[in-house]
């Protein structure tokens, strides 16, 4: 095999991370930039390999998927989300995604449109049009709302709402690229992780609040009709005939607490801003709404078409991928890119870097719906967009994100307009998702279709 590929120097002891910690996007996009489709660097103790090209990424995630795992990457994830699905691995991740498949089937997910339209209403009902808001904060309100009834069958009252969104600010800074942070051990009580385990504590009391109201109510005690297929309680049921640990249980409600909402808040989050900044773009979108819906709102069955209103969504994730980077080890040492990449290592697959590269977008800080025109995008390579990741382990969650991103997105675009309110551009801080640095402060102005 060949040499080691090139990448930048680092320090000792600290490797690269000093530099990835201050900026880490524009670190990595400078790495593909100067040094190609396979770039090596430390992250600490960490030999990390960043790959750029989506053909090595076609290869990891999905071709020869089975000869990578997920990294073990910090004990504080472990603690957070546990062997949930995210982070599991194996015979562990198999059974648990065999258990959830049933819950995220579009056959399920399509009826639950007008739960999802109704929660957005209640929403709109709070707005005022010159009011100004933090969109983030009330993107990541309403579909944490949505995700814990479709998933765990409880309406979360806003007292809980609010809890668990204050949990949200110690808990994506416990993330935060610090380069001091494999050096301090996660029991020494710094402020930071005293208040990361309490957050932690108190999204466990929740959990264990929802499942205490759920628990019981799983089967089918009046004989009639089919059993609840929602997240919860499939797994209590799973529970019940022995398959099912009180920690699984944990780690997956937690999982779908954090995962299941953060995500589609961040798209819709930079969707709003993007659209702010190109209102010819913002026309075109409110020119399909009101030929497809004329005033009423969304449904399932609008879905196929409101085509530019999903452009639009993507085109936001291709920009502002809330799942900026994902890591893979190899079980064996492995060949990517000419390179011999050793076991044990780390591979950085980076959605920020392959989305906004000009290898496979023109104009790729544009903001440009319509490059996913059928005949555009079939020109470019699978794996040069890939907000879900892919392959076996592609986010369970994809199909409920863009169906629930789309209804809210037709719902809200109806009745209003968003204008940031900010003098400066968009900032942004890396986490386990990449998220705005400060508040993304919207105005809201009323529309007439």
């Amino acid at each position: 095999m060949s040499t080691q590929p090139p990448g930048p120097k680092g320090v000792p002891l600290f490797g690269t991370s000093q530099r990835f910690a201050r900026d880490p996007f524009s670190f990595l996009r400078s790495c593909a930039d100067a040094y190609g489709d396979v770039v090596r660097f430390d992250l600490g103790p960490n030999e990390t390999f960043l790959l750029t090209n989506p053909a090595d990424i076609e290869r990891v995630l999905v071709s020869e998927a089975s000869q990578y795992r997920k990294p073990k990457l910090d004990d504080a994830m472990d603690d957070l989300l546990g062997d949930g699905l995210l982070l599991s691995d194996g015979d562990q991740w198999r059974k648990q995604r065999d258990l959830a498949n049933p819950a995220f089937r579009m056959q399920r997910l399509g009826g639950f449109d007008e739960t999802m339209t109704d929660y957005v209403s209640a929403m709109l009902d709070g707005w005022e049009a010159g009011e100004t808001f933090d969109v983030q904060y009330e993107m990541a309100r309403l579909t944490l709302r949505i995700i814990v009834d479709v998933m765990l069958g409880v309406e979360l009252d806003d007292e809980r709402t609010t809890t668990v969104q204050e949990c949200l600010e110690p808990l994506g800074a416990r993330f935060e690229p610090d380069p001091r942070r494999f050096l301090i051990p996660n029991w020494v009580p710094t402020r930071e992780n005293r208040e990361f385990y309490e957050a932690v504590d108190t999204l466990e009391s929740i959990v264990d609040d929802i499942v205490a109201e759920r628990r019981g109510t799983e089967g089918n005690p009046a004989g009639e009709g089919e059993p609840p297929m929602d997240l919860l309680s499939i797994l209590l049921r799973a529970q019940g005939r022995g398959e099912q640990t009180e920690r699984e249980l944990r780690d997956e409600m937690i999982t779908m607490l954090l995962a299941g909402h953060d995500t589609t808040a961040l798209t819709l989050t930079y969707t709003w801003y993007l659209l702010s900044q190109n209102p010819e773009v913002e026309a075109k979108l409110h020119a399909e709404l009101d030929e497809v819906l004329g005033g009423r709102t969304p449904t399932t069955e609008d879905l196929r078409d409101l085509q530019y209103t999903e452009q639009v969504m993507l085109e936001a994730m291709r920009i502002y991928p809330p799942v900026y980077m994902l890591f893979r080890e190899p079980k064996t040492d492995v060949k990517l890119g000419g390179y011999r990449i050793p076991e044990g290592s780390m591979l950085l697959l980076s959605q920020w870097v392959t989305h906004r590269s000009p290898r496979f977008y023109d104009d790729p800080e544009t903001f440009d719906p319509s490059r996913w025109d059928p005949e555009r995008r079939s020109e470019r390579p699978r794996f040069s967009f890939f907000p879900f990741g892919g392959g076996p382990r592609h986010c369970i969650g994809k199909q409920l994100s863009l169906m629930e991103g789309k209804l809210i997105l037709g719902t809200v675009a109806q009745q209003f307009s968003l204008d940031y309110a900010r003098d400066d551009e968009l900032d942004l801080r890396g986490s386990l998702t990449m998220h705005p640095q400060e508040a993304v402060e919207m105005t809201a102005r009323g529309r007439e279709s």
